[in-house]
């Protein structure tokens, strides 16, 4: 597998990780992840704004500009060749010595860049059947709009909801729902969708921009505003978005159906509209 690896595509057997890489030590860095679709790094801007803000928020000083990055992605995606999949990239703090709690002065610690692509199709079975939620406490740190390279709490929120028998943790912190263990959490009731507003304790989804925009293309209202865990059981529909899972029905939580147990009709709108969206913006590529 090629790696993107600073301003290097190397081989992954070249790649070299100091064991005081800031990542390693202290989970000190940021990552996104795009979806491409034949070709196209779908919304690569907005997941690039993100990533700076979330770099500016860790004091993380990038070295290069997001016009020179998109050109490294770019030439990284051509050269692996993957028409339809996903890159992930991260970048540290880089290698400090000795190892210290405090940020590194940025004059003497380069950041380090790692970046692969994978192959992904579209999950289309759970698409169209939808997957089973399960409550979980969130016990997340309160800078959850920070898309850090330490989940933690997330894993471990997915993984109780796993040994329940769930497909995913749905969380609940202080009565309130937040969000799904690594996606934005929806719901309808009465023809009226719901998302948790962005905030410090969610994090601002890219997939979340374009349902906002799609949602009002289609004349479906939306509130942004926290709703506790008995509203969501009494939710005519549910469901989660990301880049990868794309707008996912979720039909049951906690064993108990979500509506009458399919996916509802407002979530199949916006299914069909986001790919439809996709579709157009290949197009114009």
């Amino acid at each position: 597998m090629k790696i993107l690896w600073n301003d290097k595509i190397v081989d992954e057997s070249e790649v070299r990780i100091d064991t005081e890489d800031r990542g390693y030590q202290f989970g000190d860095g940021i990552y996104e992840v795009i979806r491409i679709y034949d070709g196209l790094l779908y919304m690569e801007e907005e997941h690039l704004e993100r990533f700076w803000h979330c770099a500016n928020k860790i004091r993380l000083s990038l070295p290069f500009t997001k016009e020179e990055f998109s050109q490294r992605l770019h030439k990284f995606a051509e050269e692996v060749g993957i028409k339809n999949g996903r890159l992930y990239f991260q970048v540290t703090h880089g290698t400090a010595k000795p190892r210290l709690h405090d940020f590194p002065d940025a004059k003497e610690v380069m950041p380090v860049l790692t970046a692969d692509i994978q192959a992904t199709s579209r999950p289309n079975e759970k698409l169209e059947n939808g997957i089973h939620g399960g409550f979980v406490p969130d016990k997340r740190w309160l800078h959850c709009d920070i898309k850090s390279i330490s989940l933690l709490g997330n894993i471990l929120a997915l993984n109780e909801a796993k040994e329940k028998g769930y497909d995913d943790a749905i969380l609940i912190r202080d009565g309130i729902v937040t969000e799904a263990s690594s996606s934005n959490l929806w719901m309808v009731k009465d023809g009226i969708l719901y998302t948790h507003p962005d905030g410090e304790l969610i994090l601002p989804g890219i997939t979340k921009i374009k349902v906002r925009q799609l949602a009002e293309k289609l004349g479906i209202q939306l509130i942004e505003e926290p709703f506790t865990k008995e509203q969501l059981i009494e939710a005519d529909e549910c469901f989660k978005t990301s880049s990868v899972a794309e707008v996912m029905p979720i039909i049951s939580i906690d064993g108990k159906n979500v509506g009458n147990g399919n996916p509802g009709i407002i979530t199949k709108q916006l299914q069909k509209a986001y790919i439809e969206a996709i579709e157009e913006s290949v197009k114009k590529m």
